[in-house]
């Protein structure tokens, strides 16, 4: 089939090129590029998701400043962008955020119903394609390479289709990057945020990259753009303007990787979604605590949320690893492989609180936190032994409890251990 080569984002009015406005609702957010239909990699980014999704559930927000995060101690997860107006950014301490927009509304983060909302939108992408790439909760690659007879329309008339639909039937906005290249619809993605779509063809790569930052470029991070800056490296056209030979011999194989980059070459597949590597949990203290007991009782509430997060992923893990930070921002790591892989809070728990015991010497930590790796399938995990005959009861015992916070929610069974620390070792 042909293909406009305009279209409307509000409408998906296909329209002459070198519209400005569209003929059909008068919308002047128009797609319109020489390569528009030819490129095939996006990538998808939901906007100030947290908060978007705070705003959809409460109306009452929407013209607020909104931060999400909380605590003296906490960071800013993420915040709308009226918040941002004033300098507020992700990562950002909740004391900072507040000097700047004392004005701003501040709710705590609930992953839960974020979880869901980010699997809504994870499956209309996997409508349009099975190659997405998951970089987050709510940003993802996709490629649409041969998509084009299913869908009947090119990739960038379905992206605008599905931004439109997630707006409308979801009700949050994404911001979409198209390119031929991961590396460029990344980048494209950030250029017209909120509810943006932006394109970036073969022939203008060069161009467009010209003038930005070598921090701009994927996997340079602070560190990397320093010692770029100390080299004379600037921005992205004085990596253009030195050659192959001359950036390898500067900085090594990864001289190699910025020459190509720099000139728009990313050869990267986007990946369907992997297994995970990890699964933890870790909260940061509102005061630095010392107290074992209530370290402890701190400690069993994350191995629940392991145990559950392992159970929803059908997944167990053998190794596990324990993470505390002092008050003066020193992280220590504590780790142990276990008998067999679990998925069991009580398992995880045990074996995390021995392992806690020998750190709570007075020293005064910020934050803890729990993790499994070494991940297997769930069919492997706390089959027990004659040694350890108390699996099978436990495991049990937790199917119950499940079961019953299923149906009647997290705070139906909370169990003695989460107020009291339980029993201590002689």
């Amino acid at each position: 089939m042909s293909e406009p080569l305009a279209l409307c984002r509000d409408c998906l009015t296909p329209l002459a090129r070198g519209a400005r406005r569209c003929t059909a609702c008068g919308s002047p957010r128009i797609l319109d590029h020489d390569e528009l239909h030819q490129l095939e990699i996006a990538h998808i980014d939901c906007d100030a998701f947290y908060a978007a999704v705070e705003k959809r559930d409460d109306p009452s927000l929407r013209d607020k400043p909104l931060i999400i995060g909380g605590g003296k101690r906490g960071v800013v997860s993420t915040c709308c962008y009226i918040a941002r107006i004033s300098g507020v950014r992700s990562a950002m301490p909740m004391y900072k955020a507040l000097e700047l927009c004392p004005q701003a509304v501040v709710i705590p983060p609930d992953m839960g119903k974020y979880v869901y909302v980010g699997r809504q939108i994870r499956g209309l992408m996997l409508a349009l394609t099975p190659l997405v790439e998951p970089l987050s909760i709510d940003e993802a690659f996709l490629d649409l390479s041969g998509t084009q007879k299913l869908h009947e329309a090119s990739p960038a008339a379905t992206l605008a289709r599905f931004a439109k639909y997630v707006e409308d039937e979801i009700g949050i906005t994404v911001s979409v990057g198209l390119s031929y290249c991961k590396f460029l619809a990344k980048m494209a993605s950030d250029m017209d945020k909120p509810r943006g779509f932006a394109v970036i063809g073969k022939a203008q790569a060069m161009e467009v990259l010209a003038p930005k930052s070598v921090g701009a470029i994927w996997g340079v991070g602070k560190v990397a753009q320093e010692r770029l800056q100390q080299e004379g490296f600037h921005t992205i056209a004085d990596l253009q303007r030195a050659d192959h030979s001359e950036l390898y011999r500067r900085l090594g194989p990864e001289g190699g990787r910025l020459w190509k980059l720099a000139r728009g070459l990313d050869e990267r597949k986007v990946e369907p979604e992997r297994d995970a590597k990890s699964v933890s949990a870790e909260t940061t203290f509102e005061d630095d605590i010392a107290d074992a007991d209530t370290l402890t009782r701190v400690l069993y509430l994350l191995s629940e949320k392991v145990s559950a997060r392992l159970k929803q992923s059908e997944v167990a893990g053998r190794s596990l690893t324990l993470k505390l930070k002092t008050a003066d921002f020193k992280t220590r790591t504590r780790a142990r492989m276990l008998h067999e892989p679990t998925q069991l809070a009580t398992r995880i728990f045990e074996n995390a609180r021995e392992l806690l015991e020998r750190e709570t010497d007075g020293t005064r930590f910020r934050l803890i936190g729990v993790g499994l790796s070494d991940l297997t399938g769930a069919d492997e995990a706390d089959h027990g032994d004659l040694v350890d005959q108390r699996v099978q009861k436990d495991k049990k015992t937790e199917a119950a409890v499940d079961a019953l916070r299923a149906k009647f929610g997290a705070a139906a069974v909370i169990k003695g251990i989460a107020f009291d620390g339980g029993p201590r070792k002689s």
